[in-house]
């Protein structure tokens, strides 16, 4: 329970003071009747035209083992703020509700609910840090991630962000969310063993600069890694291509190098001046990978201008998502003991009771999930009782499904530019007069 890292043991822990504080007073008023939260994001960042689902295992995963440890209960006796009483009804909580939700990998846009929680009120209470927590990160990563891949147009994508990630766990889960969407292999080893995503890597400056010669450091690591990828802008990039000319020279038909990395510099220039001497050579098969503070605007940019790259290694700005790090994820209540609820607060006016979004050509409905609407219902119930329903999605499935739901999309959505005419979500006039009939009691 003392240890320094988030795992199942403390997990429970990993929740804000206040739900705690509620959670007791639900505790003395007796109240725990089934309750219904909602998980939703309020609006779009200024520069996306879609989300893309993504958390739902992280989610399910907390679920299903969801227990207070002892320390953890002793750790909250020492605050003295929580009677013995409640204290000792933590021992037996675990989360036996139902759980609604889009798919992973499915393209949703502003106010439509990724997640239904059905539970008892406390259960479905406490559960609200974490799964904000786990749903606002991956959708997050995975949406900016989307745009990256369109970005390049199909060429390679490699996730190397993990290191500027916002820490460990991030590190560890946003490579799955970025492979959903369409990333091709990560740096991160760690994410690669547990979630089987291909990884890939290069080199780094260190290792050209631990020799005395460029041309010599190129030579020893192709002994290890005879199709290796090389860095060539340690010192200079022209010297660079031409030490790996002359390797080629030297070892003939053992040359198996499959490409060039450029980490610095006019990458539209340099890499044109590469390219024109790798095939000057007759190394054509050689390829051109580039890193350096990319996104998907500088790489849509790189294209434009008819650079010729072949893949790209993002790191800082994809792993943070730096032009929108944040996005206004609420988890809110809809329905307690049968009743529909309703906040009224300005600018966050949340809808009243249990909901299906209905994905038809012309758009998405919101309604009442007993309404009988057209289009295709897209939360879909993934637990009962606390226990899936279905073992864990692979990640390719996942990104089978985010490849084909973005196919589905215009052009202007998928654009790094906001959407002269966004996409249509409307709400049913069934939740609607539920709403006003709230609202107006």
């Amino acid at each position: 329970m003392n240890s320094r890292w988030v795992d199942d043991s403390n997990s429970a822990l990993l929740t804000d003071l206040y739900e705690l504080t509620m959670l007791q007073s639900y505790f003395a008023e007796g109240m725990n009747e089934t309750a219904v939260f909602d998980l939703f994001i309020r609006r779009l960042p200024p520069t996306r035209n879609y989300f893309i689902a993504c958390g739902l295992e992280h989610v399910l995963d907390y679920l299903e083992d969801f227990a207070f440890a002892k320390e953890g209960i002793e750790y909250l006796r020492s605050l003295g703020r929580f009677s013995d009483s409640f204290l000792d009804s933590l021992h037996d909580i675990r989360f036996t509700g139902d759980v609604y939700a889009v798919p992973e990998g499915t393209v949703i846009f502003a106010n439509e609910p990724l997640l239904e929680v059905v539970a008892p009120l406390r259960e479905a209470q406490i559960i609200e840090t974490f799964v904000m927590n786990q749903i606002q990160l991956a959708t997050m990563a995975a949406s900016k991630a989307a745009r990256v891949v369109s970005a390049a147009r199909g060429r390679t994508i490699v996730d190397f962000g993990v290191r500027r990630m916002h820490g460990a766990d991030a590190g560890l889960k946003a490579p799955r969310a970025f492979y959903i969407s369409g990333v091709d292999a990560t740096s991160n080893v760690l994410a690669g063993e547990v979630y089987g995503i291909p990884v890939s890597g290069t080199m780094a400056h260190s290792y050209i600069q631990a020799f005395d010669d460029e041309l010599e450091a190129f030579r020893r690591f192709v002994r290890s890694y005879p199709t290796a990828i090389l860095l060539i802008d340690t010192y200079d990039i022209k010297k660079g291509t031409q030490h790996v000319i002359q390797l080629a020279r030297e070892l003939g038909s053992g040359f198996h190098v499959s490409g060039v990395r450029l980490d610095s510099g006019d990458l539209a220039n340099r890499t044109a001046e590469v390219r024109s001497m790798l095939d000057a050579a007759g190394l054509r098969q050689v390829k051109i990978f580039v890193s350096s503070s990319l996104d998907e605007y500088s790489i849509e940019r790189l294209l434009t201008n008819g650079a010729p790259i072949d893949g790209f290694g993002v790191g800082a700005h994809m792993a943070t998502s730096s032009d929108a790090p944040v996005l206004d994820t609420a988890y809110k209540l809809a329905e307690y003991a049968g009743r529909p609820k309703l906040k009224l607060s300005e600018s966050k006016m949340t809808l009243p009771g249990r909901k299906q979004i209905f994905r038809n050509p012309a758009g998405d409905i919101i309604g009442l999930q007993d309404e009988h609407l057209t289009g295709e219902p897209l939360l879909i119930r993934v637990m009962t009782e606390g226990k899936r329903l279905h073992p864990p999605e692979s990640p390719q499935a996942c990104r089978d499904r985010c490849r084909a739901a973005l196919a589905t999309l215009p052009q202007s959505l998928l654009s790094l530019a906001p959407a002269e005419v966004p996409y249509r979500v409307d709400i049913s006039s069934e939740l609607l007069r539920l709403k006003d009939r709230i609202q107006h009691v």
